[in-house]
């Protein structure tokens, strides 16, 4: 969870970030700010934290300045002495509001809350993901064949004997399952809409693969995989770090 402080009392936002650290070894305090402006210059350079604890009298001013001078979709949980203040925090992204000082079974607190919140958005969400895919492949009507213009000749190839994609200095060839070698007019990000993600997967920017022509999945060096075929490809298939785990999902579909 990355976690910004913004804190005018040094004192104050060190006890904060030592009681948050405490909480969880996967809290990351990432800044820890002492006002309006620098919270405004920091917030605009860097990438928007999950979670921002603030007071709400700084050296400069209030901090609710600080977000109507920048849209952040992080949470806010307010941090001050005073309550005359509760009504505008929750105007503010505000899903909690402490008073000072701040006890460790009321953070505790705040910081579930905030983990159950976002729990509930993530399964929101992924409800709604699950049904626009439903609908999606209800709806679409994926390539069957392909027309493949190959030396003054038309070729028409059925989708499901491509065996993957390969771009190769810009362009794109499609292998078929007798190994045969075609360019074509399309984009590798064209393919990849054309065809049944039930059937074919992007492994990395370079290669689609079709499901029935992989025969043996391997660990690979910094945690990618690499991909045996059932006939050899122009180079080793590698699926990147970032796709693992969605391929590995895939693969047991």
């Amino acid at each position: 969870m990355r976690v910004i402080i913004i804190e005018d009392e040094l004192r104050t936002a060190q006890q904060l970030k030592k009681m948050l650290e405490s909480l969880d070894n996967e809290i990351i305090i990432e800044a820890v700010l002492h006002s309006v402006a620098s919270a405004i210059e920091w917030l605009k350079g860097n990438e928007m934290p999950e979670l921002i604890f603030s007071d709400i009298q700084l050296s400069d001013g209030l901090s609710f300045e600080i977000f109507k001078e920048v849209q952040t979709e992080a949470s806010v949980i307010f941090c001050t002495a005073f309550d005359e203040y509760a009504i505008r925090a929750f105007e503010s992204n505000s899903i909690d509001y402490l008073l000072k000082p701040i006890e460790e079974d009321m953070l505790q607190n705040s910081v579930e809350k905030y983990l159950r919140f976002k729990e509930h958005l993530l399964s929101s969400a992924q409800q709604v993901n699950n049904r626009n895919k439903v609908i999606q492949q209800m709806d679409t009507s994926y390539k069957q064949n392909l027309l493949v213009h190959y030396r003054e000749k038309i070729i028409p190839i059925r989708v499901i004997d491509i065996q993957g994609v390969y771009v190769l200095n810009g362009a794109v060839h499609v292998y078929t399952s007798g190994a045969a070698s075609y360019p074509v007019q399309y984009t590798i990000e064209q393919l990849e809409a054309m065809f049944n993600p039930q059937q074919f997967f992007r492994v990395n920017r370079k290669f689609i693969l079709n499901r029935d022509f992989i025969v043996n999945i391997e660990h690979y060096f910094n945690r990618k995989l690499f991909i045996t075929t059932k006939s050899e490809l122009p180079e080793k298939v590698i699926v990147s770090k970032i796709k693992v785990q969605a391929f590995l999902k895939w693969v047991e579909q």
